[in-house]
């Protein structure tokens, strides 16, 4: 039996580059989340609940880009957001080094998910 090619055409490459910003922000909101979570319930509210946001909004986005669905753009759009949003809760704790880098992380999806917003 002959191999089926695929219909679909490989993801460019900046598309890529977004899924892996999208998954480096998510794994790094899950780590501060149960880093927050383990302090005692001592974390503030509201940068738990931007983990939680961005944490699944950026998976989500991910797994969108792949599937190559309709709402790409949209949903690109609320995750840049959703990761604006993070970042700035994370930077209200500016001693917090986890939290830093959960901020940059937020800071450079949300840059790569307006690009292709804009971009499609």
């Amino acid at each position: 039996m002959a191999q089926q090619q695929s219909a679909v055409s490989p993801l460019s490459v900046e598309m890529q580059n977004a899924i892996e910003a999208c998954m480096s922000c998510h794994t790094v909101c899950e780590e501060s989340l149960s880093a927050c979570m383990s302090t005692d319930g001592h974390a503030q509210t509201q940068i738990m609940r931007a983990l939680m946001d961005c944490s699944e909004l950026t998976r989500m986005c991910a797994d969108m880009m792949m599937r190559r669905s309709p709402m790409t753009a949209e949903m690109c759009t609320l995750c840049s957001k959703a990761c604006e949003m993070c970042a700035e809760a994370c930077m209200s704790m500016p001693d917090d080094a986890l939290l830093m880098r959960c901020a940059e992380a937020c800071r450079s999806c949300a840059e790569m998910c307006r690009s292709m917003a804009d971009a499609m």
